[in-house]
């Protein structure tokens, strides 16, 4: 999967989750922002390490 699609995954787990908690299901809107979290945390810290910035 290249940066692109792991992105645009990313911004729809977070857009379910705020659809998600809007509509009141707060457990698992909070699963889905956790995820969102972390996989943007990933994210990020593999771009990082690629371009020797860690």
């Amino acid at each position: 999967m290249n940066d692109l699609q792991k992105d645009i995954l990313t911004g729809t787990v977070f857009v379910i989750g705020l659809v998600g908690f809007i509509s009141g299901e707060f457990i698992i809107s909070s699963t889905l922002f956790a995820s969102a979290a972390i996989a943007s945390n990933v994210n990020v810290n593999r771009k990082k390490a690629k371009s020797g910035q860690i």
